[in-house]
């Protein structure tokens, strides 16, 4: 089922996501869902905050990346085949060089800004078996990783921005929790009702 997805200026974006556990109802219903809704919107990460769920849960499929021409061969090969579910990730390294590329958001549509993060990180996670791991990756995995990550902290992209930048970007922001913003999914807006 394609679930609407938050858009900026909803309280459940800037919260921290709760752990969850294996018991958490209708988890694999929810994780299929936002799936489907990822694809829909053609994104390459989803995060449960951005379907109204403070909790800690989000998945990222790099495919559509994975034909870009800024990256290696090697790094496309990665990307094509790179899906995963992420519950009660907890980021404990981040390291390398510090990098930027321009990023957007589904919940910021129509909004995108260079976002500098450091190249590799480590993670430990639970998988949607409720598996332990603990990996280490880098590139544009990382970066993806990092972007939703940061949604399950309450963070958005355009918290990393400068104070010059965020009000460049203001009016855009402001017309996105107004429900001026048209993309072609849909979306739930702080200050309307549905769409």
């Amino acid at each position: 089922m394609i679930l609407p997805i938050y858009g900026y200026g909803e309280p459940v974006l800037r919260k921290v996501g709760e752990d969850i556990t294996p018991e958490y109802p209708n988890l694999k219903e929810t994780i299929a869902n936002m799936y489907e809704t990822m694809y829909h919107a053609h994104g390459v990460g989803l995060a449960a905050p951005q379907v109204g769920l403070p909790i800690r849960l989000f998945i990222v499929d790099t495919e559509p990346f994975s034909d870009s021409d800024d990256v290696s061969k090697e790094e496309a090969a990665l990307m094509k085949d790179f899906k995963k579910t992420f519950i009660n990730a907890k980021i404990i390294k981040e390291e390398g060089d510090i990098w930027g590329f321009n990023e957007g958001c589904l919940s910021i549509p129509d909004v995108r800004e260079d976002v500098f993060r450091h190249d590799t990180i480590t993670i430990e996670y639970m998988d949607e078996d409720f598996n332990k791991k603990t990996e280490v990756y880098d590139g544009l995995i990382a970066r993806v990783i990092q972007h939703e990550y940061d949604h399950i902290e309450g963070i958005l992209f355009t918290d990393h921005l400068s104070i010059l930048k965020k009000k460049l970007i203001g009016k855009k922001l402001q017309n996105i929790m107004d429900g001026k913003a048209r993309p072609d999914y849909k979306m739930k807006y702080v200050n309307k009702k549905g769409r």
